[in-house]
């Protein structure tokens, strides 16, 4: 049997971007809401979800994107903002957004999307939506408040420059979540 890894495209984040969301998620944390939050060495920002793929094939999709992402420069992203999916009223998804650099993150998902589907991965049904997932709501249990909260706390980083994308491994554990990046392609 093949060996096969939970796989994503993404772009790390750096350290100081981590930081600030963890002090973010520290603040919503005190409403003890029913949310499992998601580890701020986990957060990143996904371009597309692959889910499990055989090992092997991860140098082909790495080809992949290197050939369709050639000709993108380096680019600056800011997260600012906040949101829910699908909605604040029942909010599965508590997430920060990408402000600047947002357009491209969404041109560069797009075309990974059709480079990919010519390797036989499904073509994504939504409309790409730039973010970092903070946390998934587990029940209603206190999440007006983090919601309210989130809505009122202002939330913006430093600017950063995105220079390279990965192809991540995702293993699951009990803990949450373990990624690990398979191969990177620079930009």
């Amino acid at each position: 049997m093949t060996e096969k890894n939970r796989t994503f495209i993404a772009i790390n984040i750096p350290n100081d971007v981590r930081a600030a969301i963890d002090e973010f998620q520290e603040k919503l944390q005190e409403h003890r809401a029913d949310v499992k939050w998601v580890r701020p060495e986990s957060i990143h920002i996904t371009l597309k979800f692959l889910g499990d793929v055989e090992a092997t094939r991860i140098k082909e999709i790495a080809r992949s994107i290197n050939e369709t992402v050639k000709e993108v420069e380096p680019f600056t992203v800011t997260v600012q903002g906040v949101g829910t999916f699908p909605n604040d009223r029942r909010p599965r998804v508590l997430w920060v957004g990408v402000k600047t650099g947002a357009n491209i993150l969404s041109d560069v998902a797009g075309r990974i999307d059709v480079a990919l589907s010519g390797l036989g991965f499904e073509k994504e049904k939504r409309r790409y939506s730039a973010h970092l997932t903070l946390g998934r709501v587990r029940s209603t249990r206190g999440i007006e408040a983090v919601v309210r909260s989130m809505r009122a706390l202002e939330f913006e980083t430093k600017p950063f420059d995105v220079t390279e994308i990965d192809v991540m491994k995702s293993v699951l554990q009990r803990t949450g979540a373990v990624y690990s990046v398979l191969e990177r392609i620079k930009l």
